[in-house]
């Protein structure tokens, strides 16, 4: 693993890079630490918004990156996994907002080749990497203000839609899985998920962020945000329900510790909502059915 020097201008995102090549066989990894050491450079010095945004503002998130293949020189295949936090108000806690693994990714990529983005022009690795850069930006924003996010959203809507004629794969709507990058963002700027874009808001900025001071009444509008979300599940706007998937790949866990010390009644209630609208988790909320049967 290449060491990576810190980057002293400030932007939108503190983000970690992180390429592993284990799989490929060959000598020559220099390629993959340059790839890494660009990828870094690119991700933490590129303006994202025309915001400022102070060091301590920056948004902490990780993408990892696993080369399965390699083709030629130039040419890549693998899966990328993205993570992104925010702090939470009056604790030294930070709060996971997004954590989605993408399994088909593809690029071109030339050592010591500069990356640029441009807007308006598609580039598999330069597309790739900023679709995921808008995506963490605009769930940040719509942490701290209602559906705060749709303006970067649109900045990843605009990055599919160039990529409608590329070939790689996961940006167009009948490419493989239902989760990929196309219904991600389709999903998002659906309105028929607005109460799930307003629960984001609710469950941090109202929740999370009252806690540390008003713990009951934080934890109320927590479940207020659970109980919006299922609203969107029960009209099921679609049959996949990707963005629900989203929310909770990142929240199960923390859905859990927030609910460990309410009362038995409380417990009781998210548990059965949460085996309703949440099924994959299932064995993760046993912990609040022990907690609420524990003999």
């Amino acid at each position: 693993m290449v060491a990576v020097a810190p980057v002293l201008q400030a932007q939108e995102l503190r983000c970690n890079i992180s390429v592993n090549s284990s799989r490929i066989q060959g000598t020559n990894k220099s390629v993959f630490n340059t790839l890494q050491r660009d990828l870094y450079e690119f991700v933490n010095t590129t303006a994202w918004t025309t915001n400022i945004f102070a060091q301590d503002e920056r948004i902490e998130c990780s993408i990892f990156i696993t080369i399965n293949e390699q083709i030629g020189t130039s040419d890549f295949k693998g899966t990328l996994q993205v993570q992104a936090s925010r702090p939470v108000y009056g604790s030294a806690y930070t709060s996971p907002v997004f954590n989605f693994m993408d399994n088909d990714i593809a690029f071109q990529y030339l050592e010591y080749d500069k990356l640029e983005f441009n807007e308006n022009q598609y580039s598999s690795l330069v597309s790739l990497v900023a679709f995921y850069a808008y995506i963490i930006i605009g769930l940040d924003y719509d942490t701290f203000s209602l559906r705060g996010g749709t303006e970067w959203f649109k900045k990843a809507e605009q990055i599919v839609l160039l990529a409608q004629n590329a070939t790689e794969s996961g940006w167009k709507p009948y490419d493989g899985s239902r989760n990929n990058r196309y219904w991600m963002i389709e999903n998002i700027l659906n309105t028929k998920y607005n109460p799930e874009r307003g629960a984001y808001y609710k469950y941090h900025r109202l929740g999370l962020d009252r806690m540390s001071e008003q713990v009951s009444e934080g934890r109320d509008e927590v479940l207020n945000a659970i109980l919006d979300i299922q609203r969107v599940y029960r009209e099921r706007p679609d049959n996949y329900l990707f963005f629900l998937k989203i929310f909770f790949d990142a929240k199960a866990d923390e859905i859990v510790n927030i609910f460990s010390e309410a009362t038995q009644q409380e417990r009781s209630r998210v548990h059965q909502i949460l085996l309703e609208i949440d099924k994959a988790n299932e064995n993760k909320y046993k912990k609040l059915k022990e907690a609420v049967n524990p003999f």
